[in-house]
């Protein structure tokens, strides 16, 4: 990735720099890597590019993400947008994406460049319909589903698949790989949405409160409605919308006080067993105790949030 950044016009190679030399999670490269184990010692190059691929896509809609939640903060640092300015950010944001397409096309055959292209435009998609979705207080949870489905649950899909096919692996395996990739993405995201509300900035490493203060409703937001009492329910609408600001910390409490946290909790938790579950035919893989760590490690990251159950 940082040679990536050479082949860059030299007036905006900083920046493309200042995107893709962070030090975030790297979660979705690693689930390509991970897909395509095949033991110690065993490294293949055509990995290491599509990883690079994956991770600068996902970068790029960090960048165009951050400009629309007017987030401040990303991976313990100011945004592209806070950097460069939101204008100047959309266009970098795009240059990446162009970017990672190129790296795809160099593959000998057109697979990877048309898995990468269609991920991103369903991401993009997904993206579009929160975006048109904000301050809308009827979503339903399916809807919520498919949102969160494209958004951030078809890079983690398609790193898996991709990981399995350049390793060699056969179809059962390479589809298994899938499923988990989007029962892995499902559940980061509903995580994701609660960090949003209990959460600690300082040890998350980004701005919180970002969907209450740009209207989505996630499914904690979802459950919060559905339970308080109608004045209560009224002030949050109207926060929603833009109208008077609701404290984090009360709804924070909120979500402890009614179990909605917990319950959001359990919906994690039943993403992540089916995770394990798609997995259990294909144990003589050796790429299967990698994925399996991956998703204890985001039970692990559940768990730190201290949720009253």
């Amino acid at each position: 990735m940082r040679g990536q950044v050479e082949l860059f016009e030299p007036e905006i190679s900083g920046m493309a720099a200042y995107c893709l030399d962070t030090t975030g999670k790297r979660l979705r490269p690693t689930l390509v890597f991970f897909s395509g184990w095949q033991g110690e010692g065993v490294v293949s190059d055509d990995l290491v590019r599509a990883a690079g691929v994956v991770e600068m896509v996902h970068l790029a809609t960090l960048v165009h993400d951050d400009i629309m939640d007017r987030a401040e903060i990303r991976r313990n640092r100011r945004t592209a947008s806070r950097e460069f300015g939101p204008d100047a950010a959309v266009l970098l944001g795009d240059a990446l994406f162009s970017q990672a397409l190129n790296v795809a096309a160099q593959f000998p055959t057109t697979e990877l460049c048309r898995l990468v292209s269609e991920s991103t435009r369903r991401v993009c998609s997904g993206e579009i319909m929160q975006t048109l979705r904000r301050r809308d207080i009827n979503i339903t949870l399916a809807e919520y589903r498919r949102m969160i489905d494209l958004k951030t649950a078809e890079l983690f899909r398609v790193s898996c698949f991709i990981g399995a096919r350049l390793s060699g692996a056969g179809a059962g395996f390479a589809q298994a790989a899938d499923r988990f990739g989007h029962h892995l993405g499902i559940a980061y995201q509903i995580y994701d949405d609660l960090v949003d509300f209990v959460g600690e900035e300082q040890r998350i490493g980004k701005t919180l409160g970002t969907d209450l203060a740009t209207g989505k409703l996630t499914l904690p937001l979802m459950l919060l409605l559905e339970r308080v009492p109608d004045a209560e329910r009224n002030t949050i609408i109207a926060a929603l919308r833009g109208g008077q600001p609701l404290g984090l910390a009360a709804s924070q409490q909120r979500m402890q006080e009614m179990g909605i946290a917990a319950e959001v909790v359990r919906a994690i938790d039943d993403e992540l067993a089916a995770a394990t579950h798609v997995l259990a035919p294909h144990h003589g893989q050796p790429a299967v105790p990698l994925l399996l760590q991956l998703g204890a490690m985001l039970h692990a990251q559940v768990s730190a949030l201290q949720v009253t159950r």
